[in-house]
């Protein structure tokens, strides 16, 4: 908890320009804070999940921004295809700003805006799969409150004038007509940005031309040409430095890594913070495939909020943190290049980003800091409430809610490495990534099928309970031994989960087990699919420990209990033990018990002859071990009776001679 407490402490004490802070952290804390103002709004749920009898294929932003005083004036053209016959179409756009006219075709048509609303009618209906192209003329205001998803304001301790955006997940439709699902990505799409001089200005994919203006404005052009989810387009503005490098991804290859930062803020500490993208980007590579946007770029620019927002090839930074990077440069992959279907399955973006910083970090420090970055999510995944589907999408803070979305869902993957193995996980990533999904839509149950392809397993208990069940088992098990020979003890396990939710009642898992002997760990897994199992198994050496999930692979809490032996009768609170079995010479018997009472250990033959007793008095609470010869026993059955409270046990014993 005091680690925990920690990276919230810095969260809540953010220094925007270099602080190790926890990445997920950081991201998670800040738009839950953003958006969290945006509930208290009443658009702050759209029309989600827009227009569903139209595509979108393209996005061209076209903008003219004024800083003083603050206002946009807007282009948009949208080009989508029909996917039924149909006469008008819907476009969410804010009310807060002014739609002046629309054109289809080159041609004036109807519009109605109200209610964040834009209503196209046409001049003549469209059929099913006909393209048509809108442009849309507006102006105002973009929506802000507080840290809003169009932000004139100041960055570099309010010492230079920044305006930027963050859409994710419904202000795109606060600074430009579209429609606000992920799930309809455009094609391509071209940003235009005029602004004063004054600002250098950034957006997605590639700076194809930079015009200085007569009226001291500057208009930067950017066009991307890959896929992409209307959220993820963006701008960032201000006075920037622009420190490059270079990413070798072959032997001819090279992709440019640009970094737009405040100058008096590039120090030494940044830049040395910023040059671990290009190792970042050959470690991701290597674990999850090619980076998705080779033709363009990557890169990061400064922007007034704290925290990291993933913009498809340039990720809007409020601190420049090593840990900050690795969350978003893995949104790439897992958010960009697959973005999840619905706000739902936010988990497939954060949870799967959040997992990259582990990777970093067992990258740099082997598996021990993989495990101490993974203690920490498991940690904070405890507290998360409800399903990692996000069931309730009507408060941003529950979709980007750390615990949950963060936190489990990167312990969901944690676990899925530990049950599936490193080699089968990598490749079930990177099949993932290169999947029919790639530059698409994903859900839980597209990654759950891809994991069962490569992985040769039925995953269907694992994903129902971890993404759509509630909470973590508490496992408490107890075990004992018996000697069956010198080189043979039999060892029972017995493990119970104690009810704490409803969906699931109990975990199914594959639960790693390891044996501690005199002669070395032995290590084996057992698959515990009951709310009270008991498992047998032998190891070649006396058990002298066992422990369930020692390396943690698993999201859980654990208690011990004392296992009782018996063959017939339990004795209460006893552990007896008789080795070796089958003897030739000697037999010991072992007894700990938790507290002294009367009781009787006598040995008979296969006949019910008592021929020996080794105690008849008082036994005293610990352990008491009696050997005895059986050198002058015949060979055959015996049996070893122990008696005390009332109770018995009895043990079968095979003397050979």
């Amino acid at each position: 908890m005091k680690i925990l407490a920690l990276f919230f402490a810095c969260i809540l004490a953010f220094t925007p320009l270099f602080a190790q802070e926890d990445g997920a952290a950081a991201c998670a804390q800040g738009k839950a804070r953003y958006f969290g103002r945006l509930t208290q709004n009443p658009r702050a749920r759209v029309a989600y999940p827009g227009d569903a009898n139209v595509d979108v294929t393209y996005y061209k932003l076209n903008l003219w921004l004024n800083y003083a005083p603050k206002n946009l004036v807007g282009e948009t053209t949208i080009n989508f295809r029909a996917k039924t016959s149909i006469s008008n179409c819907v476009f969410d756009l804010n009310s807060n700003l002014t739609t002046d006219s629309v054109k289809i075709g080159g041609k004036k048509v109807a519009f109605q805006h109200a209610n964040s609303q834009l209503t196209l009618t046409f001049a003549a209906p469209l059929s099913a799969g006909q393209l048509a192209s809108a442009l849309i003329y507006y102006r105002g205001v973009p929506l802000s409150d507080g840290f809003g998803s169009f932000e004139f304001g100041t960055i570099n301790n309010k010492k230079s004038n920044a305006i930027w955006s963050l859409s994710e997940p419904y202000g795109a439709s606060s600074w430009f007509p579209c429609k606000d699902n992920p799930a309809d990505k455009a094609d391509s799409s071209d940003v235009w940005i005029t602004a004063p001089a004054y600002f250098v200005s950034v957006s997605n994919g590639v700076l194809e031309r930079e015009i200085t203006n007569t009226n001291n404005t500057k208009t930067y052009r950017w066009k991307n040409r890959y896929p992409i989810a209307n959220y993820l387009i963006s701008i960032a503005c201000s006075n920037y430095a622009q420190y490059n490098n270079y990413f070798k991804y072959s032997a001819k290859d090279s992709m440019l890594v640009s970094h737009f930062v405040q100058p008096d803020n590039l120090t030494t500490n940044v830049k040395s913070s910023l040059d671990q993208t290009v190792p970042l980007l050959k470690l991701f590579t290597e674990k999850f495939g090619e980076y998705p946007f080779l033709k363009e770029k990557y890169g990061h620019a400064e922007f007034g909020w704290g925290g990291g927002m993933e913009h498809q090839t340039c990720s809007s930074m409020g601190g420049f943190s090593t840990g900050l990077i690795a969350h978003e440069l893995a949104h790439q992959w897992f958010g960009d290049k697959i973005t999840c279907q619905s706000w739902e399955h936010i988990w497939l973006n954060e949870g799967f980003a959040t997992y990259g910083d582990a990777i970093y970090q067992e990258f740099l420090g082997g598996k021990a800091a993989y495990q101490t970055t993974m203690n920490v999510r498991l940690t904070g995944a405890k507290l998360a409430k409800g399903s990692v589907f996000v069931r309730d999408l009507s408060t941003v803070n529950n979709i980007f809610d750390s615990n949950r979305s963060y936190n489990k869902g990167a312990s969901i993957l944690h676990m899925l490495r530990g049950i599936v193995g490193d080699d089968v996980f990598f490749r079930i990533l990177k099949t993932y990534i290169a999947s029919k999904h790639a530059y698409g839509n994903a859900t839980t149950e597209d990654f759950q099928a891809v994991a069962e392809t490569v992985s040769g397993q039925k995953l269907d208990y694992f994903f129902k309970q971890w993404v759509y069940g509630e909470n973590f088992p508490t496992y408490r098990y107890g075990w004992n031994y018996t000697a069956k020979t010198a080189n043979n003890y039999e060892i029972t396990l017995t493990i119970r989960q104690n009810q704490n939710t409803a969906q699931p009642q109990f975990f199914t898992m594959p639960i790693p087990i390891v044996v501690k002997t005199a002669t070395g760990d032995s290590t084996l897994t057992v698959f515990n699919n009951q709310a009270e199992q008991t498992f047998t198994f032998s190891t070649r050496s006396l058990p002298s420990a066992l422990t369930l999930d020692p390396n943690n692979w698993i999201l859980k809490n654990t208690e011990t209990f004392s296992l009782v032996t018996a063959t017939e009768n339990a004795v209460n609170e006893e552990l007896t033990l008789y080795y070796p079995n089958p003897t030739s010479n000697l037999l010991t018997v072992e007894i700990q018990t938790l507290s002294a009472a009367p009781a009787r250990i006598l040995a008979f033959n296969e006949t019910g002859q008592l021929i020996q007793t080794l105690c008849d008095g008082v036994l005293p609470a610990g352990k008491t071990k009696w050997t005895i010869s059986v050198s002058n026993w015949t060979a055959g059955i015996y049996l070893i009776r122990y008696e005390k409270n009332g109770q018995n046990s009895t043990q079968k014993i095979i003397v050979s001679h």
